[in-house]
């Protein structure tokens, strides 16, 4: 099984972009999306059902932000829209889809690019983990994958030293993304696989920065402890670019 996760930055723009064709040749299972930044009624749905993916959308209340969605080439046995705490589902950055074997998470954490959304992201990221923390009791085996939004080590960033007072690699931020991944019994896939540096899923439009591979590591395949026997191949897509981030691929075998 394939299983793929791609903050696309505007569904409809990676569309213009080929997305589609892209991922008619990549044949993923299941896509998770975020930053949709659309509702699911201005996406032209049309090669998304025509390539046999029933799909799930979780908008922002606000229009042309956020958002997250996943296609699936399986119909689930439910969709959870939210987490059902209000901290965390105003913006549409949780939609959960429960299949026989595991349960799967697209989630789009808060960026925080001034102090009050540094709080906000702080709130979120703690209520989420004590939501995982909660639900890994009723569904042990669960697949959480996104856009964190955090570099969890320096060997996730490009500047590690003149970048540690930026959020997404802040200390406190990392600090939580240690805590969440214990606490949770999570396991990082790609980490599991590939310890080498300069592996990145985000890079700034801005000086070229992808070009000269000046990037961040912000998307995670995070898969409890239970499922990693399952878990075959976690690597990045750096050569597909309908966004300014990079898809990443999870294989399972059951």
């Amino acid at each position: 099984m394939k299983i793929i996760s791609y903050n696309v930055n505007g569904i409809r723009a990676a569309m213009n972009k080929g997305f589609m064709s892209w991922a008619t040749t990549v044949e993923p299972d299941i896509l998770c999306i975020q930053e949709i930044k659309a509702f699911e009624k201005q996406v032209n749905l049309t090669p998304i059902e025509d390539e046999g993916y029933y799909h799930f959308w979780n908008s922002a209340e606000r229009a042309g932000y956020s958002g997250v969605a996943i296609f699936s080439k399986k119909q689930p046995n439910q969709v959870i829209y939210g987490t059902g705490n209000p901290i965390m589902d105003g913006e549409g950055r949780v939609i959960r889809a429960d299949f026989d074997q595991f349960s799967l998470i697209s989630l789009y954490i808060p960026s925080a690019t001034n102090i009050n959304r540094l709080e906000f992201k702080l709130a979120f990221c703690h209520a989420f983990s004590n939501y995982i923390y909660e639900l890994r009791k009723e569904i042990p085996n669960l697949i959480i994958c996104g856009d964190y939004n955090i570099c969890h080590q320096p060997i996730d960033i490009h500047d590690p030293i003149r970048l540690k007072n930026v959020s997404g690699f802040l200390p406190i931020e990392r600090e939580w993304l240690s805590h969440y991944i214990n606490y949770c019994g999570l396991v990082d896939s790609f980490r599991h696989f590939n310890q080498e540096p300069e592996n990145y899923t985000w890079w700034s439009y801005r000086a070229g920065a992808r070009d000269r591979n000046k990037g961040w590591r912000l998307d995670y395949h995070m898969v409890s402890d239970s499922l990693m026997p399952h878990v075959r191949r976690s690597v990045h897509l750096p050569e597909a670019k309908h966004s300014d981030h990079c898809p990443i691929l999870l294989e399972l075998d059951f």
